[in-house]
Parts: structure tokens; sequence; C-alpha cells
């Protein structure tokens, strides 16, 4: 009843809600945005969705466009701005992804949605990540979120698929928000960002 009727329905009025509330701070976040980092202020990305469906991702702008010599955009840890880590540090970039929620694209819990060109990547285990909607946050973000590796983190989108229900929901929900608060595991160690998924072994 919850994952099928009352989930969708509430995604997209909370985030109509939310939407409301916190566009101040939405206009604030993209005019400081466009100060420090440029134009455009929103990043948008593909990433595969429900049932693997490919869908625009919105995202606040984190990094600048600096090249090397060669013309080629720099490495992600040289791109990234004090700035930048705020905003990913305190989740501020993923608020353009209301949006997506209320596109019916993703929802508020559920695994996070990646890159299209990983489709090919995953083996029969980890494609099943897929049979629910993306979400802003999931089971794997508040168990590790970046700080842990990709197998894992497949693992504990696998284990959300098949136990997927307002009680977990709820759950992943607040223990989002102490993660949010605590800024953890916000970066893969040794990495600005999370390493890039190449296939299991």
């Amino acid at each position: 009843m919850w994952t099928k009727f009352i989930k969708p329905v509430f995604d997209r009025l909370f985030s109509l809600v939310l939407l409301i509330l916190l566009s101040p701070i939405l206009l604030v976040v993209f005019i400081l945005i466009r100060v420090f980092l440029g134009k455009p202020a929103v990043f948008k990305q593909p990433r595969a969705g429900f049932h693997g469906r490919v869908f625009m991702l919105y995202k606040f702008r984190t990094m600048t466009d600096a090249k090397g010599v060669d013309g080629k955009l720099l490495p992600d840890k040289d791109r990234l701005t004090d700035f930048g880590k705020f905003l990913r540090a305190t989740s501020l970039d993923e608020l353009p992804q209301l949006f997506n929620i209320l596109k019916g694209d993703m929802s508020f819990v559920g695994p996070r949605p990646l890159l299209a060109e990983y489709l090919p990547l995953y083996n029969e285990e980890q494609a099943r990540r897929h049979q629910v909607k993306p979400g802003i946050t999931g089971w794997a973000q508040v168990n590790g979120r970046n700080a842990i590796s990709w197998e894992e983190k497949f693992k504990l989108d696998c284990w959300y698929v098949d136990h997927q229900s307002f009680t977990i929901d709820s759950k992943i929900f607040w223990l989002t928000l102490l993660k949010v608060i605590r800024k953890e595991g916000v970066n893969q160690q040794g990495q600005a960002t999370m390493e890039k998924f190449n296939g299991s072994n």
C-alpha cells in the first residue's frame, strides 16, 4: 500500500511544499553559485531511474570549469572549491532534485540515481536497484554514503528493494538528517568525490 499508492502521492505533494518553503534558499544558493562558480548554476546529467529509464537529474553546480594546458577539464579535486565542498557537505547541492521528485522521476527515499553510462556494467543482482524509483537519499547513504565501496553500496541498495516500507523510509529520512548535520561520509577516502564505477570483478 505504502510503496505503490501512498508514497508516490506523498513524494509529489511534499516536494511541492518544500519547493515553496525553500524557494528563498534556492534563490540565494543560485545567485551565490553564479557569483563564485559561474554559469550554469544548475547542473544537468543523464541518470538511470526506475526500470533503468534515463532521465535528466538536476543538481546545483559545485565545481568550476577549470582546464589544463591541454584544454581538458582538470581532475575533480582541482575544480572543487571550498564553496562547492560546503554545498556538498550540507547537501544544498541536492535541492534541485525536488523538481525531479515533482516530475515523478525520483522519490525522497530510494537508491541514488547513478550515471546512465553505468547501466551496461551492472551484474544481474546489482541491476535490481532499478526495481524502485531512485531517491535523494537511501539505505546506502545512511550506512556510509560515499565512504563505502561500490559493492557495499549495491548490496545496501538491493536490501532496500527487498525491505522497503513506511517504517524503513521513515528511519532513512531521520538518519539522513543526522548524517547531514554531522557531515558524515561526504567523500570516499582519498577522493574529492566518489570514484567512477568500472564494473564488478
